[in-house]
């Protein structure tokens, strides 16, 4: 019989460390808590030696990246998978957070049961029973990423420039070269998959985009384009905005190939 894997779930919530940990015992994981203190925390891992170890960005004492920086430095060996749990987009943070050691990123807040499913996928591992709404595989995966960042964003999901948008991140992950012939092949592609042209295409993406700009939550917004969209210019083009959410995705997806 395999050992269990283990996982240590650092946060000061007690109903969502319960829930959470119920559902990771669920998929045959032993489940431990530590307080939302970095530097007890580092001493609970070297204790428990968990496989992954799932915590706050920010924590009393010692931060995320301090965290994973000590137990790399040699102090546990081998070293657990990090995830961590942050209440905000930031691009930065996320990349200085993957460069330090984490496998995935959680922004807050989000479904226990869906979070649990991807912990397993990320281990590697193939549970038996998915957890409700869980998507199993890579592309039901990575069209689940492109839907958790259009929703942050503010695309109403009933508008058809939605579908579209989703579908045509989606192709530009899986090859980033359709950004640069945008009008001749992400354009006619989409359309085809749509049973539509285009042009109607181009019109329902460029309607997405400003409807999300005018009802979506400036911080969100800010930081996914607010290092790169000039002022003046307003809203990204629809190339730019496609460009932009696909590489950050795909980032996230090698890291979580690495893993």
């Amino acid at each position: 019989m395999e050992p269990k894997l283990k996982m240590l779930l650092s946060d000061d919530n007690q109903e969502f460390c319960t829930q959470f940990c119920a559902a990771m015992q669920s998929y045959g994981f032993d489940c431990a808590l530590a307080p939302c203190n970095g530097q007890l925390l580092i001493d609970k891992i070297k204790e428990y030696r968990p496989n992954v170890v799932m915590m706050n960005v920010f924590m009393s004492h010692l931060d995320a990246i301090g965290v994973m920086k000590t137990i790399h430095a040699g102090t546990v060996n081998p070293p657990p998978m990090f995830m961590i749990m942050v209440n905000s987009e930031n691009p930065l943070v996320e990349r200085e957070l993957i460069c330090s050691g984490a496998t995935y990123c959680f922004l807050r807040p989000f479904n226990i049961e869906m979070a649990a499913e991807r912990v397993i996928q990320l281990c590697g591992c193939q549970s038996k029973t998915p957890a409700p709404g869980a998507l199993p595989a890579s592309k039901p995966d990575l069209e689940l990423m492109v839907t958790e960042i259009l929703h942050q964003i503010g695309v109403p999901a009933h508008i058809k420039g939605y579908t579209y948008l989703r579908d045509s991140i989606m192709l530009a992950v899986k090859d980033s070269s359709v950004i640069n012939a945008i009008t001749k092949q992400l354009y006619p592609t989409i359309a085809k998959q749509n049973q539509t042209t285009s042009s109607r295409v181009e019109r329902a993406i460029r309607h997405a985009i400003e409807v999300a700009w005018d009802r979506g939550d400036v911080d969100v917004l800010n930081s996914f384009f607010g290092y790169t969209i000039h002022n003046s210019r307003g809203k990204p083009t629809n190339s730019e905005f496609i460009a932009m959410i696909a590489d950050r995705i795909r980032l996230r997806l090698k890291t979580a190939r690495q893993a």
